[in-house]
C-alpha cells in the first residue's frame, strides 16, 4: 500500500474511531527538539554513557541506591537537552482529539511533560515526570519548571535527605495507579490503538499493541524506524508524527453526523 493509502486509511480510523489510545515514546518530541534515547540519532543510540556505562544502568534503582550522583549526572544531561522545548503539532493534534471525541487517552513513556503542555489531561504518564521532584527520606516534594540553579544531586530542604525526580528508573516498579488507569481504558473499551514514537521494547507498551491485534482492533505505528510491531500493525507510516499527522489531516474529511 503506498504511503498516500496508508495516510488516508489511518485518517479514516482516527475520523471515526470514538475511543483511541496513543502510545508515545521520545520520537514524538523529536519535533520539539528533544533526543530520542535509543531510536535513530538518539541521545544514547549505540554508545555507552561518558562513565563507560549502559543508559540502563547509569539510570537503574540500584546505581540511585549506590551513587545518586551519577543517575543525577545524566538526569541532568536529559533534563538540559528538554529545557526549553515546546509542544509540537503532534501534541496539540492529540491534544485537540481529546477535546473532540468521547474518550482519548495518552500512555506515555516520556518524562518530558509536553503532552501535559499541549493540553492533554487524560495522561498516563507511565514514566513519570522531570518536573517533579520527591525526597527518599521524607514525604517533601515539589515541582520544579526546570533544574536550573539546582544543586547536583539537590538535597531535601526539609531534612537533608536526598531528592530524586519522580520518574522511573530502570530495574524500578511502575507506579500501580498509572497500570490501573491503562487496564480501565482497555477494559471500556478502544476503537484505535496509535504507537507513536517508541521503540515498544517494554512489554507494557508493545502489550496494548499486540491485544488490539489479536482482538481486531485497528492498529497503527508511526515511527521512521523499524520495531517488533511493525510488520503486525494494520497500518504503518515510517515517517516522523508531525509529518503523519499533518499528512493524516489532509487526508481528513469532516464528519457527517
Amino acid at each position: 500500500m503506498s504511503e498516500t493509502r496508508v495516510l488516508e486509511a489511518a485518517a479514516r480510523c482516527i475520523d471515526d474511531a470514538e475511543s483511541i489510545l496513543f502510545i508515545t515514546g521520545a520520537g514524538i518530541s523529536a519535533d520539539s527538539g528533544l533526543p530520542t534515547y535509543r531510536g535513530i540519532g538518539g541521545l544514547y543510540h549505540e554508545r555507552l554513557t561518558d562513565d563507560g556505562l549502559a543508559i540502563e544502568d547509569a539510570l537503574s534503582g540500584a546505581m540511585m541506591a549506590m551513587r545518586p550522583d551519577i543517575v543525577w549526572k545524566y538526569i541532568a544531561e536529559i533534563e538540559a537537552n528538554c529545557r526549553g522545548a515546546q509542544p509540537n503539532a503532534a501534541h496539540r493534534f492529540i491534544a485537540e482529539l481529546e477535546r473532540t471525541k468521547p474518550a482519548v487517552t495518552v500512555l506515555t513513556q516520556n518524562v518530558d511533560g509536553l503532552h501535559r503542555a499541549a493540553g492533554s489531561s487524560n495522561l498516563i504518564e507511565i514514566h513519570g515526570s522531570l518536573h517533579r521532584l520527591c525526597c527518599v527520606e521524607c514525604h517533601h516534594a515539589r515541582s520544579v519548571p526546570d533544574f536550573a540553579g539546582l544543586d547536583i544531586p539537590p538535597a531535601c530542604p526539609v531534612c537533608g535527605g536526598l531528592l530524586r525526580p519522580d520518574v522511573v528508573l530502570f530495574g524500578e516498579a511502575l507506579p500501580q495507579r498509572a497500570i490501573m488507569c491503562l487496564e480501565s481504558a482497555l477494559a471500556r473499551g478502544v476503537d484505535l490503538v496509535v504507537s507513536v514514537g517508541t521503540t515498544s521494547v517494554f512489554p507494557y507498551i508493545s502489550g496494548p499493541v499486540w491485544w488490539a491485534i489479536e482482538n481486531g482492533i485497528p492498529t497503527l505505528e508511526i515511527n521512521p524506524g523499524e520495531t517488533e510491531l511493525s510488520r503486525a500493525v494494520r497500518y504503518r507510516l515510517a515517517m516522523g508524527a508531525v509529518a503523519a499527522f499533518a499528512g493524516m489531516r489532509a487526508c481528513s474529511q469532516p464528519r457527517q453526523r
